[in-house]
């Protein structure tokens, strides 16, 4: 098994995430492309001392882009999405 502080990269606050938030519950983070669900899924409710009902990942390939007169491309990442159960609350700005 791997470190648990080392699967949970950083939240992502975007304004799909917010929406998922605030009606379903969901919070989303950025994970290492290595990560499986059960392994995401120990880390949450061990860090933040939560219950996770679901754990569902995205793989989003990094887009090619011109930095000046040369071609480069952003890195791959992995993100997941995780339902917590119903009553369980996580807000990572104020705290857990």
């Amino acid at each position: 098994m791997k470190n648990i502080y080392a699967i949970i990269k950083k939240p992502l606050f975007t304004e799909k995430g917010s929406s998922l938030k605030e009606t379903e519950n969901k919070i989303l983070v950025e994970v290492p492309k290595d990560a499986n669900k059960i392994e995401i899924k120990r880390a949450m409710e061990e860090l933040f001392k939560v219950k996770v009902e679901k754990v569902s990942t995205i793989s989003v390939i990094g887009k090619m882009k011109k930095f000046g007169k040369s071609l480069g491309k952003r890195p791959d990442r992995k993100k997941a999405i995780i339902t917590l159960k119903k009553g369980e609350k996580l807000d990572f700005i104020e705290g857990a």
